[in-house]
């Protein structure tokens, strides 16, 4: 996969870029420490990636980039976006725990990105591994490993011992070369926005790959939200760099307007072409949204660490079940709860859920004495169970109509204003006078109202069982003629719930 020296606007051979997929705390950020060196796992929450990161490593003069996505399933979304630009996939399953939940959720994804990928059973240096049987788990997942008879490559490493890796590496290099990758290495550069953060010096930072062209510092980028010059460029070691070839990832600065991860970018020769682009917005105002005013809604406030997560958080919370409540978003923003915050929880009724970060003490103080609500997370998808259960709690209960049975009227015996004598028979359940009943005629509705008695031979009964013949006296509103059904019920309040 070496490149060609010459260049032309042919396609030409580029370096692969990797997704690494795998089960929480299973080791995919060490695996990549051990490939390139970097430390980056002492940083994580619970050992888990918060963020999508990319990465360029070098290996036998052949270049690799890998993107590093989140490990929980409550980062769905993410990866959903940085796989759109992977070429081949990478499961990392531990040793020494096998198929996990987050582990089974990972092989869907690769099996829906329709990209190439391979095995990695990590952790080998620990005790009591059973290698086998984790392959014997991912074949109940359909995945079949060569050692089983399958065409799934799988590589046995220790990122912590760093055993295993070359191995890794060359399997990589070989399904790359499979997918025989090429793109046009000229022209105006094309690509994918990876990462967005905020810098406290920089400002917003952003991480593209580029995915088409060459990208040089100087030159007019646009997205559907964002345009501008590049000021500075540098890669993923913090390195400044004057141009980016196909696969490099890079972090860019300069660019102003509303990035978003998984967007695509591209090159303009003039400013006002790269604002054209930028002015095309998304109109999100949708009809369920229109239609959905007289509804209950939720109002939250979102404070987080880092772009990504609260993009990851956004996108979910989307996605819960709001044809009873509205569930909005008052405002979203990372970096510290601040006084501002709790005023504007106040003025619209709103929590605040705060992921990763604290709020200052002003505005801690402040949420005491306004009685506002801060609840904070360092697991995001307990942030997302509180959110649910909030909304749950604002749908208060439903009454509900429970059917008891099905009468068949054979008689008409006496019909008085509002008031009949039937004679009847029970085709289903049981019957009790004193519910309250609908009248059906076919499919139409005819009559509501309430039995007051029911007799059998002549005798005042309490109930009347399924089968059994007998009269009864009604008071309704509409009549009931013989061949109709009776659909006596009970009422009962039950506990509202997200989903229709």
């Amino acid at each position: 996969m070496k490149k060609n020296k010459e260049k032309n606007n042919s396609p030409q051979t580029r370096p692969p870029v990797i997704v690494v997929l795998g089960h929480v705390d299973h080791g995919k950020s060490s695996l990549l420490e051990a490939i390139k060196d970097l430390k980056i796992t002492g940083s994580e929450s619970g050992g888990i990636t918060q963020h999508i990161g990319a990465y360029m490593i070098s290996h036998k003069e052949e270049k690799i980039t890998f993107i590093d996505t989140p490990g929980h399933e409550a980062f769905f979304e993410m990866r959903s976006r940085g796989a759109k630009v992977a070429d081949v996939g990478v499961l990392v399953v531990a040793a020494d725990e096998g198929v996990k939940e987050q582990t089974k959720e990972a092989i869907k994804h690769l099996k829906d990105m329709k990209v190439p990928f391979l095995v990695v059973i990590n952790k080998i240096d620990k005790k009591n591994i059973d290698i086998e049987r984790v392959k014997q788990e991912l074949a109940k997942e359909e995945i079949i490993v060569e050692s089983y008879g399958g065409d799934i490559p799988s590589v046995n490493v220790s990122a912590k011992e760093k055993q295993g890796i070359d191995e890794l590496l060359e399997m990589i290099i070989l399904l790359a070369e499979m997918e025989d990758l090429k793109t046009e290495e000229e022209g105006l550069a094309q690509g994918t926005i990876i990462e967005v953060q905020k810098d406290p010096k920089k400002g917003v930072v952003a991480t593209f790959l580029v995915q088409k062209g060459t990208l040089q510092k100087g030159e007019i980028i646009g997205t559907r939200g964002s345009c501008g010059r590049i000021r500075a460029m540098e890669d993923f070691q913090g390195k400044e760099v004057e141009r980016a070839e196909v696969s490099m990832p890079v972090q860019i600065i300069g660019l102003k307007g509303n990035l978003k991860v998984g967007e695509k970018f591209s090159v303009f020769q003039k400013l006002n072409e790269a604002k054209k682009e930028a002015e095309k917005k998304e109109d999100l105002k949708t009809e369920k949204e229109e239609s959905s005013k007289a509804k209950e809604t939720l109002n939250i406030i979102l404070k987080v660490d880092v772009i990504g997560s609260l993009e990851a958080i956004e996108d979910t919370i989307a996605k819960i079940p709001q044809s009873k409540i509205n569930i909005k978003i008052a405002r979203a923003d990372i970096g510290g709860v601040t006084e501002s915050d709790v005023e504007c929880a106040k003025a619209v009724d709103a929590k605040i859920f705060a992921f990763r970060i604290e709020p200052d003490k002003a505005a801690q103080n402040m949420a005491i004495r306004e009685n506002i609500e801060i609840e904070k997370f360092d697991i995001i998808y307990e942030l997302f169970g509180s959110v649910k259960e909030n909304a749950r709690k604002k749908l208060g209960k439903k009454t509900v109509k429970k059917e008891e049975g099905k009468i068949k009227v054979l008689a008409i015996f006496r019909t008085q204003r509002d008031r009949q004598i039937l004679g009847g028979k029970v085709m289903k359940g049981e019957i009790a006078k004193g519910l309250p009943f609908e009248g059906w005629r076919g499919e139409e509705k005819v009559a509501e109202g309430k039995i007051i008695n029911v007799k059998k031979e002549e005798k005042d009964m309490e109930r009347i069982q399924e089968g059994e013949e007998f009269g009864m006296l009604v008071e309704s509103k509409g009549r009931m003629e013989e061949g109709d059904i009776i659909i006596p019920y009970k009422k009962e309040e039950i506990k509202e719930e997200l989903e229709e």
